[in-house]
């Protein structure tokens, strides 16, 4: 015979009312947080390898084109400097050594990417879990700030490569036209920099936001202990 006290409806309502922790233990929810962690590190990971990848995609491809600094230096000529042998084959060393730099800089942080995912383990302590999520953390930041900061370091180096190349053939600019040039260069720079912050917020920021609330339940399973 049925119980007349029982209530099914009561019975759900006080299993949705139970806390996480009653639910499952402090060790399989520190598991899964691992877990979960370990997978957000390997997306950023994949993540940078596809930018790395693609970007060097694109460098050889341009390598191999014979336009490829065409625009730059239909820029130069609009300024009225005279685009001589000397002066393309100098911006092609000089453009071809700044994409090296910068996939060299990428390739660096696609293998701190893997190296901080290799060393969260899903046997670790979670002491030391909370310790490498930090540190990637920190990573990602700098990772950031690194391609923000070499965003402004190409900008300066061509900036430099025009205004040497127009003092070499005693160009002058009139107050209207220089205005304009580093008008063009200020608003460039900053919509560069706008565009990688929200690339990386969007891209990077839904898995490292997802990151920090695993590393606030970690640091409370840390303090409880």
């Amino acid at each position: 015979m049925v119980n007349q006290d029982f209530n099914i409806d009561d019975l759900k309502k006080s299993w949705q009312e139970q806390t996480v922790a009653e639910v499952y233990g402090t060790s399989e929810i520190e598991a899964m947080l691992n877990k979960k962690s370990r997978n957000y590190v390997k997306y950023i990971f994949w993540i940078s390898m596809a930018e790395f990848l693609f970007f060097a995609a694109v460098s050889i491809y341009t390598v191999f084109t014979a336009d490829n600094n065409e625009s730059f230096l239909n820029m130069m000529k609009k300024l009225g400097l005279r685009v001589t042998q000397d002066i393309e084959m100098n911006f092609g060393h000089l453009y071809f050594a700044l994409k090296i730099f910068s996939l060299l800089i990428t390739a660096g942080f696609v293998f701190l990417f893997y190296r901080n995912y290799k060393k969260i383990k899903v046997e670790c302590n979670l002491k030391k879990l909370i310790v490498q999520i930090i540190k990637f953390k920190k990573t990602v930041n700098a990772f950031i700030l690194t391609n923000i900061i070499l965003l402004i370091f190409i900008m300066f180096v061509l900036t430099f490569f025009t205004i040497h190349a127009l003092k070499m053939q005693n160009i002058h600019l009139e107050n209207p036209t220089i205005i304009g040039f580093y008008a063009g260069i200020i608003i460039s720079l900053s919509l560069g920099i706008l565009l990688v912050l929200i690339y990386y917020r969007v891209v990077y920021g839904i898995i490292m936001r997802r990151l920090g609330k695993n590393l606030e339940q970690l640091q409370k399973i840390e303090q409880e202990q």
